[in-house]
């Protein structure tokens, strides 16, 4: 039976170290700022805002949340970005995703100054990732890392197989893990929905992280004796047994794989608090870097 680890477990020892921080940060006069410009009403977009419009007020963080209607012009919206890339009481920002069609995403993460994205979205911040000087790493990869080192896993030498290529997770997964240092040195390999034989080499997987977006895609027979598996992937499924008809779901099938696997991480419940805690850690991080700078 594997130890399953919970997301809050693990970020109860973050936000206690940043705690600190934005204490030493005040004592300068300087109080952390997150601005997070959401467009439109996305029902898990508004959600996920809302719970880090709280974890800001908790973390005693200065915290703006701008509300955009869904027929917001690409110009309002740039308009927007450059207004906070001014404001120095903004730290740290983002552009919620997705956005509505008619926008353009990649000419708003590009407008973003690099010194202020917190979500490590920004091409520069992206290049820094890929040859391991980042100034920030992308708040669920990041996540999963703290969970990685919380479990005490010796990544060092092990044969990592992510399911999955985006570039929120999958590719930045695979940058940070091959580089050299703490949580990392690993054997790194990448499969998707191209690749030829996957639960083969899934079954190879020392450390199998997951983010593919299909409900247990991963089953039992897939996983390796003895595996650590970290589960990213959050799938709404129905259930009628559930008072609002559906439940959620990772894309690891969990009842069964948990016999299996060494560590696991459950959905909900697992890296899921960690992206929310990492995003905190950027905006932190970024305030002292501006600090440093007026000093």
């Amino acid at each position: 039976m594997a130890e399953v680890i919970l997301g809050k477990d693990v970020s109860a020892e973050v936000y206690a170290e940043l705690r600190t921080r934005i204490e030493r940060l005040k004592s300068k006069g300087v109080t952390p700022g997150l601005a997070v410009v959401l467009v439109g009403d996305d029902p898990a977009s508004q959600v996920y805002v809302r719970k880090k419009g709280e974890m800001c007020e908790e973390l005693g963080m200065k915290s703006i949340t701008i509300r955009m209607p869904a027929d917001t012009t690409q110009e309002q919206l740039m308009a927007k970005v450059d207004e906070l890339n001014k404001d120095d009481s903004i730290h740290g920002f983002l552009v919620q995703l997705p956005l509505p069609s008619h926008l353009d995403e990649e000419a708003v993460i590009n407008a973003i100054d690099p010194n202020k994205d917190v979500d490590c979205f920004h091409p520069s911040n992206v290049g820094r990732v890929l040859i391991g000087n980042p100034d920030f790493l992308p708040a669920t990869p990041a996540g999963v890392v703290q969970i990685l080192i919380k479990a005490g896993v010796d990544v060092s030498g092990k044969h990592a197989v992510i399911v999955g290529r985006s570039n929120i997770v999958g590719k930045p997964m695979a940058a940070i893990l091959v580089q050299k240092g703490a949580a990392a040195d690993a054997t790194v390999t990448i499969v998707h929905s191209h690749t030829k034989n996957l639960p083969e080499i899934t079954r190879q997987a020392d450390i199998l992280i997951v983010a593919i977006g299909k409900p247990r895609f991963i089953t039992a027979d897939m996983v390796k004796d003895g595996a650590v598996v970290i589960d990213v992937g959050t799938n709404r499924v129905e259930d009628p047994t559930s008072p609002k008809g559906s439940r959620l779901v990772g894309d690891v099938d969990f009842d069964n794989v948990k016999e299996k696997a060494s560590v696991i991480t459950p959905v909900p419940g697992g890296v899921g608090p960690m992206t929310i805690c990492m995003l905190m850690a950027n905006a932190v991080k970024a305030a002292e870097k501006a600090s440093e700078v007026k000093q």
